[in-house]
């Protein structure tokens, strides 16, 4: 008689504990334990969250190499079943081996649960049949599980369930985020409700009240903001450090539709546009995206939604100022050129209607597409197609915590028939399917990496880009992370070939994600090492760094409307000289939909305390040497980056910190 020690570690989080009785069976290369129950002088609290419980598991003769366990539970007599989420179950041999078997989801019935050993497995290394028996089984129960969904024709597909309680109890918020979520909610709208904001649907009488929306939640950005708004080089700061950094681009030609001559604009320095275009320092921002979208109708009125294009230079002092604004893509006589040269509110007026183009532009297309939607899609294929045991499968688990859920939940409150989104901005319903259509036709590949999206769109050399910098960084760490776990389980490009999971995995992410449309150069198929760990990059880089950057900062730089005005309910001046104080007030979006605005992006910036920072790794899924070296690399290199991000910000007037690894979120998570 042989005995194996078993060790049980429950979650620690909140309602992770069973009353249930547990049983577990150990299976082994030469044979395979009873069904034996996990008896403990505790009691049920041998189960308690964070808890690590010692049991004991009885055979005649050794079993092996331990290859798998099967777990389940059974409610005691006359009492209800009680989920459990245990952690990990580690098993120490009568030989000396140690085997670990990585779990982290709940167990909320009776079926018998299969887990696998920790080590690492592609399908080829997994030669015993148990492993091969047990593999498919998961995957077929993934499939039902996690099934594809078309949400709106020529938007990327979604996970298929009405709502939250439709998902998948492991993907599902924790206890403690879904609380924090509703109160957050909840006392953002009541606060507005008791202002007698949210219901109003009056215009602004004056700029002072509009600061009294949310007075309470300001930031050190937003109150920087609210001081300078106006000023034409904050302006063009925030192409480069705002929520919206990759838009702008350099400009070699002038666009066809946007007739500015040397003598319409002020040059800082002397020289001619050609002369500062051959320069570099002439940057162009095009909204064409939004050409023709029919406008929201919010309080029974039409609202307006410009598509403008925006010519910016960069002064010999480094900044970045506009210095012409056509508010509609085709020149005409009523669509003039606006200039820093105008009047105050003409001028004023202009950038305002640029302004709130780019909230609709930054929020679906650079928001909620690439980041939200492409964050589902490698989710739900990962989730389909790769088993548990799978190296990356191991790699990306992380990456996915929660959007699920999060994504579900955009559904129906923020873009759905009566969602906010979709009643309170000015490309809300039709206009809004229309711009993501648009969007994802025209995405490429090699604008979700970071190094040939700068490159393609010449910004390698503008001063004071942190997005960039941090960026690039960011990613030159996440890639030699990236490449470091994969080329230790894929030694050739071979190996990448014959790796049916692997190739499943991409195919259903063309196929899903980007709708079998070979021009965004997305790969149909991996063919080698570098072309897999480049895009598995750009998946960490997507969910984590990216969503930050373009999320994080939604309050600090939305939480003044004027800056970022959700909607915008009169047409822009049509000649010049006609603007004035109580036109742009006019102009603003209503009082209620102000408010329903602000406490979104409030809501959308919050994190919540069980926040994971990128490289944390609560639920262990790595268990050899080498990987988890590698994780320990990382994580000091993250490090780093950190501090030298921290030391960068003591010395800058308006800090970036949306690419602070020990600030950013390792997944879509809000």
């Amino acid at each position: 008689m042989v005995k194996y020690e078993v060790f049980i570690t429950t979650a620690k989080q909140a309602q992770a504990m069973t009353t249930n009785n547990v049983f577990i069976k150990l299976v082994g290369t030469d044979g395979e334990s009873k069904r034996t129950w996990l008896k403990s002088f505790k009691g049920s609290a041998a189960f308690y969250p964070g808890t690590e419980t010692k049991f004991s598991v009885s055979c005649p003769a050794s079993l092996g190499k331990l290859v798998l366990i099967e777990v389940d539970k059974k409610p005691l007599l006359l009492f209800p079943e009680d989920a459990w989420f245990p952690s990990k179950v580690k098993v120490n041999s009568p030989e000396g081996d140690i085997y670990n078997f990585p779990i982290h989801r709940w167990i909320l019935d009776s079926e018998v649960q299969l887990f696998r050993e920790g080590t690492a497995l592609r399908i080829s290394d997994d030669d015993h049949h148990l492993g091969k028996y047990s593999r498919e089984k998961e995957l077929k129960k993934r499939e039902e599980l996690y099934g594809w969904d078309v949400y709106k024709e020529g938007l990327p597909h979604c996970m298929k369930g009405d709502n939250p309680l439709c998902l998948p109890a492991e993907v599902r918020f924790s206890f403690t985020k879904t609380t924090e979520f509703l109160f957050t909610a909840s006392t953002g709208l009541t606060e507005l409700q008791l202002k007698g904001l949210s219901r109003s649907k009056k215009s602004w009488s004056n700029l002072d009240d509009i600061g009294k929306v949310f007075c309470n939640k300001t930031t050190d950005i937003s109150e920087y903001v609210q001081q300078h708004w106006k000023d034409d080089a904050f302006f063009g700061f925030q192409y480069l450090n705002g929520v919206n950094p990759i838009l702008i681009q350099r400009c070699t030609d002038l666009p066809k539709n946007l007739p500015v001559t040397d003598d319409m604009v002020f040059i800082q320095g002397g020289g001619s546009l050609m002369e500062e275009m051959q320069k570099g320092n002439i940057f162009l921002c095009d909204y064409k995206r939004l050409d023709g979208v029919t406008p929201n109708v919010i309080n029974g009125k039409k609202q307006y939604l410009m598509a403008p294009l925006v010519l910016l230079h960069k002064t010999p002092e480094d900044k970045l100022m506009p210095i012409a604004i056509q508010l509609k893509q085709t020149p005409a006589d009523d669509n003039p050129i606006f200039f820093p040269t105008d009047s105050e509110y003409d001028w004023l007026m202009a950038k305002m209607f640029v302004r709130s183009a780019d909230f609709n532009e930054h929020q679906l297309n650079v928001h909620l597409l690439r980041t939200h939607l492409l964050a589902e899609v490698f989710a739900v294929s990962l989730l389909r197609n790769v088993p548990m045991v799978h190296p990356l499968y191991k790699l990306l688990i992380p990456h996915t915590r929660y959007t699920l859920q999060i994504n579900n939940l955009a559904r129906l409150v923020l873009i759905s028939k009566t969602g906010v989104f979709t009643e309170f901005s000015a490309s809300g319903g039709e206009g809004m399917i229309t711009i993501l259509q648009r969007s994802l036709s025209t995405m490429t590949y090699s604008s979700l990496c970071i190094p040939d999206d700068i490159t393609e769109r010449g910004m390698e050399a503008v001063p004071n880009f942190y997005y960039r910098d941090d960026g690039l960084r960011l990613w030159d760490i996440i890639h030699r992370f990236v490449n470091g776990v994969l080329g230790h389980y894929y030694k050739s490009d071979d190996e990448v070939c014959q790796d049916p999971e692997l190739q499943k995995w991409i195919q259903d992410i063309f196929e899903h994600g980007f709708l079998s449309q070979a021009s965004t150069g997305v790969p149909q198929k991996f063919g080698t090492v570098a072309e897999l760990v480049k895009f598995v990059t750009m998946v960490i880089f997507c969910c984590s760094g990216q969503h930050s950057a373009v999320n994080s900062g939604q309050y600090d730089y939305g939480g003044w409307m004027p800056n970022t005005p959700i909607s915008l309910q009169r047409p822009p001046p049509t000649t010049k000289g006609t603007a004035s104080e109580a036109t742009m007030l006019q102009t603003f979006p209503d009082i209620n939909t102000t408010a329903q605005g602000m406490a979104t992006m409030w809501l959308l910036s919050k994190q919540s305390s069980d926040f994971v920072a990128l490289g944390k790794y609560p639920e262990e899924h790595f268990f050899e040497e080498v990987p988890c070296k590698l994780i320990k690399d990382f994580q000091g290199e993250l490090e780093i980056l950190s501090t030298v991000i921290k030391s960068r910000n003591t010395n800058l007037e308006v800090p970036y910190r949306y690419m602070d690894p020990l600030l950013l979120e390792n997944s879509v998570a809000i």
